[in-house]
């Protein structure tokens, strides 16, 4: 006989982390997705429409980026005139984003302004 015994802590743990500059809202404001929201708000503020978890930003992240890919042309006239942040690292950075929703769907948002 004998006597087991544990101590199980479950502690949060990081499954993502990026960072984008702010020079690229104007970008994302312009990328109007099909709820009425834009993927600013998506990206910046998905706190103000109680987006809290991975799987719920999911799907608005995937048809951001369809959007931004249909069309770079037009996106690509708000790259930030001080050439910090670009079509180009918005578009990786969605497409990031939404790989690690995917993957992670329980996953709680923690969003730093």
């Amino acid at each position: 006989m004998s006597l087991d015994v544990s101590l199980i802590a479950n502690q949060p743990v990081s499954v993502f982390d990026a960072n984008i500059t702010h020079n690229l809202t104007e970008m994302a404001s312009e990328v109007k997705l099909s709820n009425g929201m834009t993927l600013y708000q998506v990206l910046w503020r998905p706190d103000e429409s109680n987006l809290k978890y991975a799987r719920d930003i999911a799907d608005l992240l995937e048809e951001g980026w369809n959007i931004l890919m249909a069309d770079p042309e037009h996106f690509k006239k708000f790259n930030p005139e001080n050439g910090w942040g670009s079509y180009d690292g918005l578009e990786k950075f969605v497409y990031k984003y939404l790989e690690a929703c995917r993957f992670n769907p329980g996953a709680e948002l923690e969003i730093s302004r």
